[in-house]
């Protein structure tokens, strides 16, 4: 297997990791206040993406004001995370 290939199977298999993370608790969705859109709650109170697979750029929250989705990487680069997000609970 060559290099290239080996570094990019392990950057899919850090993503996979990293995103294990998420706790599905959609604050950073809009859950707590005005939630996305696509943001879906289940039954056993978490919440999905409805557009996962197309989520970043322009959406709307259910009120219809605009925002942008981003990467939860930027929302910790930015500081942006709600407290009880998980990410936030594991950067020390």
């Amino acid at each position: 297997m060559k290099e290239n290939e080996k570094y990019f199977q392990y950057l899919e298999m850090r993503a996979k990791e990293f995103e294990a993370l998420c706790s599905r608790c959609g604050e950073c969705c809009g859950s707590a206040d005005d939630p996305c859109a696509s943001l879906f709650k289940k039954e056993d109170g978490t919440f999905l993406c409805l557009n996962y697979a197309d989520r970043l750029g322009e959406q709307k929250t259910l009120s219809g004001a605009e925002f942008k989705c981003i990467l939860i990487r930027e929302h910790i680069s930015k500081g942006t995370l709600p407290l009880k997000c998980k990410y936030n609970l594991t950067k020390n």
